[in-house]
């Protein structure tokens, strides 16, 4: 089967690398590593598709270096000893040190990051990681310490352009058809200076077409055969905002099937897991809310275990979560009084505090009457005692609706029995 455009271009060395001059380009802190062939652990720090993890192999390949890679998503501490303990065996029979390249460094959590700073500090291998992500805060301090951090910058329409270039020239596949190259504004555009997705929308478009056919690139193309690709995911895109979208609304609409499959595409998708479990919290509190006040100690109690334990375990978590907030009764109610009270703020302004609610912490606010008429409510049976809490041009208003599920018709027969008509 035949590799992915993306695959068949990856640069082989500096001379093929596109963009990064900063890093690479003549004089360059890389560019002078390699000439030099001392090269310390550093991270890369870029978006997708700049180039992050092609550079590190080209390094490995000049300095003809052992080359071992983990992925933060599938590997654990176990996996990481077992490379260093293979780097420390072989070290006996060659001269230079192996170099480690992590990716998604960032997904490591604090546990995964510390089995690595022995191996690191001692030079048993040469720590190269790539992470998506500010490694400011979310890589370790000691680790970070240990490691030069590069900025790789997206790839601008310059880049892209010699990147298209290359891909028709060089590429064996695409240079037995006849290409027509119209339009370039919205391949550019959806690429969004990622080199991947760039070769990713011509290798769609090449396959989209019969191979006797010319190969049209334009705008019309290049819309027409994304909107059909169904597989397309962008973190940074609008697919991102439609797949959490289905994600939410599956939970919302009390469907544990749509959940775990539109959950299952993120992680698929490489997206940050914190993401996800911020929108679990978010949902256990706007869908579901009173109606099972459990759902929110459920998914922030996700959110903090997908921080402590990370990939690849944190999407059972995850899952767990997201199945119990689909399967838990719905409430939007605490949602609608906040918007609700919002809204009154903003068309009352700001009110008087009732005298008898303010606080009286000087002699002269006691007798203005501050709190004067204040009644302790542990002081009265059933620590209740009716007063008014409202300013006083809203003191009849209502704000919270109770909805008809079993833990909200409990809060209305005690609130009934306690204000009366006021909440009906």
């Amino acid at each position: 089967m035949l590799p992915p455009l993306a695959e068949r271009l990856r640069p082989k060395s500096l001379d093929e690398y596109i963009g990064q001059e900063h890093l690479v380009g003549k004089g360059a802190v890389l560019r002078r590593m390699l000439d030099t062939g001392d090269i310390s652990s550093f991270i890369l720090w870029g978006p997708p598709g700049v180039g992050k993890t092609t550079l590190a192999h080209i390094i490995s390949v000049q300095l003809k270096t052992p080359f071992y890679t983990l992925s933060a998503i599938h590997s654990g501490v176990k996996e990481v000893r077992d490379v260093i303990e293979r780097c420390k065996n072989g070290g006996m029979f060659r001269q230079s040190r192996p170099i480690l390249f992590i990716d998604e460094i960032h997904r490591f959590n604090k546990s995964q990051q510390d089995s690595l700073l022995g191996a690191v500090e001692n030079g048993t291998v040469t720590l190269i990681g790539a992470t998506t992500e500010n490694p400011s805060f979310e890589v370790i301090r000691p680790l970070l310490s240990r490691c030069q951090v590069y900025v790789l910058q997206p790839l601008d329409a310059a880049h892209l352009q010699q990147l298209l270039d290359r891909a028709l020239t060089v590429d064996t596949e695409l240079r037995k058809r006849k290409t027509e190259v119209r339009e370039t504004t919205a391949l550019f555009r959806y690429a969004g200076g990622d080199a991947r997705k760039l070769l990713n929308i011509i290798d769609l478009i090449a396959n989209a077409s019969s191979p006797d056919e010319p190969l049209v690139i334009d705008d019309a193309v290049v819309t027409e055969r994304l909107q059909q690709n169904p597989m397309a995911y962008d973190k940074d895109g609008e697919m991102h905002y439609d797949i959490i979208s289905a994600f939410i609304k599956s939970i919302r609409g009390s469907d544990p099937d749509g959940a775990v499959y539109w959950l299952a595409r993120m992680v698929a998708g490489g997206e940050d897991p914190k993401f996800i479990a911020r929108r679990l919290v978010i949902s256990a509190s706007e869908d579901i809310g009173l109606a099972n006040p459990n759902a929110l100690l459920i998914a922030n109690a996700a959110f903090e275990a997908v921080q402590n334990i990370g990939w690849p375990e944190g999407r059972i978590v995850l899952s767990e979560a997201a199945i119990y907030l689909a399967c838990s009764p719905k409430s939007n109610s605490a949602y609608m009084a906040i918007n609700s009270a919002l809204e009154t703020v903003e068309q009352t302004g700001n009110l008087p505090v009732p005298l008898h609610l303010r606080n009286a912490p000087t002699s002269l606010m006691k007798e203005l009457g501050y709190g004067k008429e204040y009644k302790y409510a542990h002081d009265y049976a059933g620590h209740f005692v009716k007063q008014q809490y409202l300013p006083d041009a809203l003191k009849s208003e209502t704000i919270w609706h109770p909805q008809p599920n079993a833990a909200e018709e409990r809060h209305k027969e005690l609130l009934q029995k306690l204000w009366g008509d006021k909440y009906k």
